[in-house]
């Protein structure tokens, strides 16, 4: 298995610490009280630019021009209308592509009064993990997002969109779990009171299966839920369309999520994409059952995106509503998720693979 590249380094404000930025500023010649200062104009305010900083003298805006770098990235394609889930596709400083997807309240899930806008926020750019129905691993893996382009992502969104996020799924490109170092980071950034002060119980980090790293992030003292990628119920399955459940096993994994369960008070969540002839029978639905009931998790039901290069498909929705009703009968918390942005290729990775193709040409 392909091993991560090396933590990207923190280069922008935006992947910083408030002790960090006024250590940096006692070294350019600066009181360290202008690091609250420019963390105000970043979160509260929302500025993206150092001229905009009207509080700060133009010299030392001028010096901060030179010093360090407020955006990484540039928003070069949206998907989607104001009112459905929206794409955003991100030009990287090194010219790599990454993808975040805005996503609206859902009034069958939250009620209609609800005012939740989820942000699904890509950790790397490309995937090692090979999962065989995803395209955000098709082009391999190139490297880590550091922990200022994670934030970014979530600040470049709300000014496109001009709406407020108040729920972060690590969940987009790439496996969170093999960034753990910067996907910390930026989640200690995005939690805190001087950042986008979005409580942990409001972040979701989504795993394909890394148990190792399962019990690190149980370790951590925020209350962060977690997600897991399962797709299938048996191992028999699972291999076939999840490489890394060759190196982490079914009873390997589950003895990591009882670690993480003993530990943190919130819900597991199983997501599972439901492939039509690969894991939709009812023998994995009732496999599926069980293993959830063992975990007391609750199970998300993904009927499959399309992806274009894949065989896979959806199965029709009499199979889905049968699969739901095997695990609803046996006492299992489980949705249905009538999948938002099917008409935009929402399955991550595919507008970046069209736009690399594109830049190739």
């Amino acid at each position: 298995m392909t091993q991560a590249h090396a933590s990207t380094p923190v280069s922008a404000v935006t992947g910083m610490l408030p002790e960090e930025l006024e250590s940096d500023f006692i070294t350019i010649g600066e009181p360290k009280y202008r690091a609250r200062q420019l963390l105000e104009w970043v979160y509260d305010k929302r500025v993206a630019r150092y001229d905009e900083m009207t509080n700060l003298g133009k010299g030392l805006r001028e010096k901060l021009q030179q010093w360090r770098a407020l955006t990484t990235m540039e928003c070069v394609t949206v998907q989607g209308s104001r009112d459905t889930t929206r794409k955003f596709l991100f030009r990287l400083y090194d010219g790599r592509y990454v993808e975040t997807v805005l996503i609206p309240a859902s009034p069958a899930l939250y009620g209609s009064a609800s005012d939740r806008r989820t942000v699904c926020v890509s950790s790397q750019v490309g995937c090692a993990y090979d999962c065989k129905f995803c395209a955000s691993g098709l082009n391999g893996f190139t490297r880590n997002l550091g922990a200022d382009e994670i934030v970014e992502q979530l600040l470049q969104v709300e000014r496109q969109s001009g709406e407020k996020i108040n729920n972060v799924v690590f969940m987009g490109m790439g496996e969170p779990l093999a960034n753990l170092t910067n996907v910390l980071r930026a989640v200690q950034i995005i939690n805190a009171e001087w950042g986008m002060h979005i409580g942990a119980r409001h972040m979701t980090i989504s795993t394909s299966g890394l148990a190792p790293q399962i019990k690190k992030l149980a370790d951590q003292p925020l209350q962060i839920r977690l997600a897991l990628s399962l797709h299938g119920a048996t191992d028999e399955v699972r291999e076939q369309i999840m490489p890394v459940n060759r190196k982490y096993p079914l009873d390997r994994l589950f003895e990591s999520l009882h670690y993480y369960a003993e530990r943190k008070k919130q819900m597991i969540s199983f997501e599972f994409i439901l492939i039509e002839n690969v894991n939709d029978s009812l023998s994995q639905a009732r496999a599926l059952a069980g293993r959830a009931k063992e975990i007391g998790a609750k199970v998300n039901l993904i009927p499959y995106n399309t992806v274009e290069g894949l065989p896979w498909k959806r199965p029709d929705e009499h199979q889905q509503e049968a699969f739901l009703k095997v695990l609803q009968d046996a006492g299992v918390k489980a949705t249905l998720r009538r999948e938002k942005g099917h008409d935009i290729d929402a399955a991550c990775g595919q507008l970046r693979l069209k736009q690399e193709a594109a830049d190739a040409s």
